[in-house]
């Protein structure tokens, strides 16, 4: 009578949700048999009988589910992943494959092995240098000489960038994709390693800016300004491209004063560079707008704004308007200062051209895509420009010389004609 009242007991308990592994664990611990024994008329020496047949169901998904709050702001299928270090695989290619272990995580952090946002940023500085030499006819050296300050500058300057981005997001980074296994992110590097690392890249940077005239650190030291606050951009505006573009432009001010113009006193001038940094903003918004969409929805995720989360819907009308505005402030620049047709095919003509195929190519929805035109869109347009620049300033080189000439020819004729 007994056994048949546990075993009424039993299925009752069975019939209740959740209670299988509950009852599981207790016969385990002997309890069921301890009691069949203390009721009165057991005997203490009596074997326990056979536990009932009854077949437990394996544990549910749930018991193997982490434990989630329902009150957690962030739901279990959003909680990010954590960084497995094993992910992480050191360069086997490039220069800094080469260097010694404990260096590749600053080179990591400085970009060096991903050169694209340095040619970026020396575009600009080397657009404004071609404009100043056609303008002012400085000699071939000195244009090659300012345009090698220039490019080490742009090396230096991005990789503090990319360290002081990279310190803002330390938080960030880790829930991304693309970035989670940056030095910071994957703690190969700390935020006070890094902070020391961006105070010598700073320093190697105000050493090269006092290579150029003096003119030139009252010009370049106030970009400093737009590199530290871009990365806040991300987290309060949906255009943190646009304050981007204001800091990777600032070059194109730098090149007339580090060839002896001041802008100050030279509103030509002052009205050429205004266009120019206005078109290298609509370009910096445009390219970066395609390489933000390789995070797009890891930035809807964690919070992170931008030009892309903003017109998804409408990137390439965005993009092609963009083009548009790059185009004719390029042209406006050149002809407020006298370029010719020369510049307007080359220059203006090319990055039309790759503007437009670069929209028309580029899968937005495909990283490699993004990335892709991004990476060699840099060359397609920048060259472009940098090539009809340097034909027009060749081209006005051998003008200026012609005109030299012809003086010198008159000259000695009419020293022959009152000889004989």
């Amino acid at each position: 009578m007994l056994t048949r009242k546990v075993s009424l007991r039993v299925a009752f308990f069975l019939a209740r949700p959740g209670r299988s592994r509950l009852l599981k664990s207790t016969l385990r611990r002997g309890f069921y048999s301890q009691h069949l024994h203390s009721h009165p008329g057991s005997s203490s020496s009596r074997e326990a009988p056979a536990r009932p047949n009854v077949r437990f169901p394996p544990p549910d998904d749930c018991s193997r589910r982490p434990f989630h709050d329902s009150h957690t702001s962030i739901p279990p299928q959003k909680q990010p992943s954590v960084i497995e270090l094993n992910d992480y695989q050191p360069p086997t290619t490039g220069l800094i494959s080469y260097l010694p272990s404990s260096w590749i995580p600053y080179a990591e952090l400085a970009r060096l092995d991903k050169p694209a946002g340095t040619y970026y940023l020396f575009f600009p500085c080397l657009f404004s240098t071609l404009m100043a030499a056609s303008y002012t006819h400085a000699p071939p050296l000195a244009l090659l000489e300012t345009s090698g300050l220039f490019f080490t500058g742009a090396l230096i300057m991005r990789g503090a960038g990319c360290t002081i981005n990279d310190l803002w997001d330390r938080n960030l980074d880790p829930h991304v994709t693309r970035t989670r296994l940056r030095p910071i992110a994957r703690r190969a590097v700390t935020p006070f390693q890094g902070l020391t690392f961006t105070g010598f890249q700073l320093l190697a940077g105000l050493g090269l800016l006092l290579q150029f005239p003096t003119s030139c650190l009252y010009y370049g030291i106030p970009s400093l300004l737009l590199v530290a606050t871009y990365p806040l951009a991300k987290r309060v505006t949906h255009y943190p491209q646009l304050v981007l573009g204001l800091a990777f432009s600032w070059g194109a001010f730098m090149g007339f004063p580090a060839l002896g113009v001041d802008l100050l006193l030279d509103p030509t001038a002052v009205k050429a560079v205004a266009a120019l940094y206005a078109s290298c903003i609509s370009w910096t918004v445009l390219y970066d707008m395609i390489y933000a969409h390789m995070d797009i929805k890891d930035d809807a995720k964690v919070g992170i704004k931008s030009i892309a989360l903003r017109y998804e819907k409408e990137t390439k009308a965005v993009l092609s308007g963009l083009a548009i505005v790059q185009t004719s402030l390029l042209a406006t620049a050149g002809m407020t200062l006298g370029a010719g047709p020369v510049f307007l095919v080359g220059s203006c003509g090319s990055a039309a051209a790759t503007l437009g195929l670069m929209i028309w190519k580029v899968r937005l929805k495909e990283v490699s895509s993004c990335w892709w035109w991004f990476k060699y869109g840099a060359w397609f347009t920048g060259g472009g420009i940098s090539i009809g620049l340097l034909a027009e300033y060749l081209t006005q080189d051998g003008q200026l010389e012609n005109e030299v000439e012809v003086p010198g020819s008159a000259w000695k004729e009419l020293v022959l004609d009152n000889l004989f």
